[in-house]
């Protein structure tokens, strides 16, 4: 079966023909040139919105159902890093922020027990070399006993920097005498050691931040990607029609087509 813009471009053609022939048009049967242009252009215009990708009413409604939201893909990934991606269809990338997360926390959870087994070891240390008493002291009192070598030296310095209101009084439980200066310093080594350990937790929470906030920007930038390509015409090709010689003057079909860049 021949397609009915195959016949009304050879019906173009034959009238056409006859023109130049000089045979003269039926008024009852002959086909006007804006009817032909009218038939080819209305068969034409199926296919340009078929290959344009051009969609109906509806399917501009589940287009919209598609697209992410920018914000709150970020949103997600603020709060879990990879999870605004797994949102936004991106989780390829997402992934290594979630991997990093873990293993950020993890290094976290290392450096707190490390930093808490080096810390309970110069406590102990010290309750056997110092002779001092754990119960109720503050952190200020263990870097106390790891600058002097007992309670009466550390006295006599606060009393020359008229600080009496921090002297240690006999009998409080606050006394202690190292058994060497040696044993003092290995303590205070540990000590410090322990407090470095405790501070690398906060560049490891640092790095938590960074990861969170880089997490979101790149689940915000898949989010767009995404809403982009469901924007792209079906193929990415244009196709455009037009009638050469205007609605009076017909004769043949101009074809266009164009990629977006």
């Amino acid at each position: 079966m021949i397609s009915r813009p195959f016949r009304a471009l050879l019906a173009l053609v034959l009238v056409h023909a006859g023109l130049h022939a000089g045979i003269p048009e039926s008024p009852r049967k002959a086909i006007s040139r804006y009817e032909i242009q009218q038939d080819l252009m209305g068969s034409v215009s199926v296919v340009v919105e078929q290959r344009t990708g051009t969609t109906l009413p509806g399917a501009m409604q589940g287009n919209e159902a598609d697209r992410k939201s920018v914000g709150l893909a970020a949103i997600y990934s603020l709060l879990l890093p990879g999870m605004g991606e797994l949102y936004a269809g991106g989780f390829e990338s997402g992934r290594y922020f979630l991997i990093a997360e873990g293993a950020l926390w993890f290094t976290y959870l290392a450096f707190d027990v490390y930093g808490n087994t080096l810390r309970d070891d110069a406590r102990l240390y010290a309750v056997s070399h110092a002779g001092i008493t754990p119960a109720g002291k503050d952190e200020q009192f263990y870097v106390n006993i790891g600058n002097f070598i007992n309670t009466a030296e550390y006295n006599d310095k606060k009393l020359r920097d008229r600080e009496p209101d921090r002297l240690y009084l006999p009998n409080s439980g606050f006394d202690w005498q190292w058994a060497s200066d040696d044993a003092r310093a290995f303590y205070r080594d540990q000590r410090i050691s322990s407090e470095n350990v405790f501070n690398n937790r906060k560049f490891v929470v640092a790095a938590v931040i960074v990861n969170h906030v880089l997490s979101a920007i790149n689940a915000g930038r898949s989010a767009i990607r995404h809403n982009a390509q469901l924007d792209q015409p079906l193929g990415g090709l244009r196709v455009r029609a037009d009638v050469i010689g205007g609605p009076f003057h017909a004769h043949g079909i101009e074809l266009t087509f164009s990629k977006p860049l």
